[in-house]
């Protein structure tokens, strides 16, 4: 019982420490220190590169990797949300996938888009796109529902913003 108390004491004298060093370390980064015209350098936006604009209307076509399942297309529209996030609205040309919404994931030129139609079919979408962020080159999972109408398939596509 003694030990479990020390180390208790231990672990909160810890937290308290590092918690004391982070607070000083942060007071100390907010002070001016240094050239006014560094700072501002280090500050240049014009420096960082501009995150890809994934906004807009892409589509093109998805190839099964199974011989006896048919390619189908698919049309998205990319737009922020009323909070600022990335959501698309899709339309496909499948037998397994009705329209549907998906959610959009972006991580540098990395791209996901994910969703379910009304029955319950899924699919992810997840690629990466060229310099010109006009060509996202994709791999698709597809799940199906419970009710069986169409089972797991994998492939890959294309999706050109027009």
């Amino acid at each position: 019982m003694i030990s479990r108390i020390f180390a208790f004491r231990v672990l909160a004298l810890s937290f308290l420490v590092l918690m004391t060093m982070m607070r000083a370390a942060s007071v100390s980064a907010a002070s001016p220190t240094g050239d006014q015209s560094q700072r501002a350098a280090s500050t240049d936006s014009s420096t960082q590169p501009a995150a890809p604009d994934f906004k807009g209307t892409w589509s093109g076509t998805f190839f099964s990797k199974h011989a006896n399942v048919p390619a189908f297309t698919m049309t998205v529209v990319i737009n922020p949300d009323s909070q600022g996030h990335l959501i698309g609205s899709a339309s496909l040309n499948s037998d397994c996938l009705k329209d549907l919404q998906l959610e959009v994931s972006v991580a540098g030129s990395t791209i996901v888009l994910s969703g379910s139609d009304e029955d319950g079919n899924n699919i992810t979408v997840r690629g990466t796109v060229d310099n010109a962020v006009t060509l996202l080159k994709a791999k698709y999972v597809l799940n199906g529902s419970a009710t069986g109408r169409c089972e797991g398939d994998t492939g890959t596509g294309n999706l050109a913003k027009r």
